[in-house]
């Protein structure tokens, strides 16, 4: 299965980055992908102001989610992404969608809030408290995550234990001392410890590192962008990811004691 990912940075106009999406999902499209994975918070940020997502939060049936759901509806692609969608008392839920053919087919509410390295995303967002469903995409049953998701270990092995075969993560990850060297080690390990293939996509700009990436059940990485806005295309391949799990059966003996 060919997949995309795409990589960008998030501008404080929703208008403008709904455009940039609506591109990157007809490019992908035109390349054969049957996936495309996006970065987290795409809606509109300030880097200048953090109140700013919150401010511009839009509900899953508001002008932004429309106008790509409209796009949608004449591509045979599924898009993965995260918005910021209100949740009254000035808080929002950070929502990761998946959109195919004009409808939203998942949804999941980000659990792990990235209260680190002296950020405190629980001031202004609501935790989910619910493992998402597996969506499906071709021959792959999906797993999904979001961004500070990626640095618990428990939930990409419950998704695994549950039969993913594929793991998203849009995300936004901060750039800081090793913070990319994190980035690839952990994408690298989720995948290898749960023989699946993840898929990273990280916006890109003066705070976020980029470097989306593609890694394979052997934990090797297949794809990678650069800092700079991309569409990366690759082939993912399920005869692979079984052979892998016949050599290195872990989820069959995985034992939770």
């Amino acid at each position: 299965m060919k997949l995309a990912v795409g990589q960008f940075q998030v501008s404080r106009d929703w208008q403008e980055n709904a455009s940039t999406i609506v591109a990157l999902m007809q490019e992908a499209e035109v390349k054969a992908a049957r996936l495309l994975v996006l970065p987290e918070a795409v809606l509109a940020r300030d880097n200048q102001n953090s109140q700013w997502v919150i401010d511009a939060a839009q509900a899953l049936d508001g002008p932004f989610i429309s106008q790509l759901l409209t796009a949608s509806r004449s591509l045979d692609i599924t898009t993965v992404l995260t918005l910021h969608v209100p949740a009254g008392a000035g808080k929002a839920r950070n929502v990761l969608v998946a959109l195919r053919q004009g409808e939203i087919v998942l949804t999941y509410d980000k659990i792990h809030l990235y209260d680190a390295f002296a950020v405190r995303e629980s001031d202004k967002v609501i935790a989910g408290e619910a493992l998402p469903p597996l969506l499906q995409v071709d021959d792959f049953s999906v797993g999904v995550m979001t961004c500070y998701d990626l640095r618990f270990p428990e939930m990409a092995r419950a998704l695994a234990l549950q039969g993913a075969e594929l793991l998203l993560l849009p995300a936004a990850w901060l750039k800081g001392p090793n913070k990319e060297m994190h980035w690839e080690l952990l994408t690298r390990a989720r995948a290898l410890e749960n023989t699946c293939y993840l898929v990273a996509s990280g916006e890109c700009g003066p705070k976020n590192c980029g470097h989306s990436l593609v890694v394979d059940p052997l934990g090797l990485i297949i794809a990678q962008a650069g800092e700079r806005p991309q569409l990366i295309v690759t082939e993912i391949d399920r005869a692979h990811l079984l052979a892998v799990r016949e050599q290195l059966p872990v989820l069959q003996n995985c034992r939770l004691v």
